[in-house]
């Protein structure tokens, strides 16, 4: 897997835990480097894997920090499962009807799309949304039907500053497919 510059747009990065990129020379790839392994055992608390990105022309360590925060991290169902019961909230991302057919216990609905007549819209007043019922600083799992609108959304909040946002790998499919609790 080659190393790249983020673009304007935030650029998402996933990596197992035993990978990462490192930067070769001094001339100007990106690197990612995982710093922990989600893990669960009987004795350990979970952990869960956070992801850095430096890039090109950033010089202090705030450019770099300021650059990753807009990046929000993925973590697996069983995982966000784990979040949420110690006190994360849930903010599913997906349209009400698909809502209404099912949701985890305690899940706060704010569309990221609408449907439309010819498909899918962005809800343009989502972060004004998320923001009169989440502080900036709350620890938000934020789930959708396959987990990219959730990417999307949580990379948005991200960039307005939420500071405790995790995504759902594989979303709403993947709590329902590892049996974890469900409200129908």
């Amino acid at each position: 897997m080659a190393a790249t510059s983020l673009p304007a747009a935030p650029l998402l990065v996933q990596l197992p835990a035993h990978a990462r990129l490192r930067q070769h020379g001094h001339g100007g790839a990106a690197r990612a480097r995982s710093s922990s392994v989600a893990t669960r055992t009987s004795r350990r608390p979970l952990r869960v894997a956070g992801v850095r990105c430096a890039v090109d022309g950033l010089r202090s360590s705030d450019e770099v920090e300021a650059a990753a925060a807009s990046v929000a991290r993925s973590v697996p169902a069983r995982v966000a499962y784990e979040l949420q019961l110690a006190g994360h909230r849930y903010l599913d991302v997906r349209t009400e009807g698909e809502f209404s057919a099912g949701h985890p216990d305690g899940a706060v609905n704010i569309p990221y799309m609408n449907k439309t007549g010819s498909g899918m819209t962005e809800n343009t007043h989502f972060v004004e949304q998320v923001s009169r019922i989440f502080g900036k600083d709350d620890e938000i799992i934020v789930g959708c039907q396959s987990g990219k609108r959730s990417l999307m959304a949580a990379t948005e909040l991200c960039s307005a500053g939420f500071t405790a946002v995790t995504d759902i790998a594989g979303g709403f499919s993947s709590w329902r497919e590892n049996g974890l609790p469900i409200i129908q």
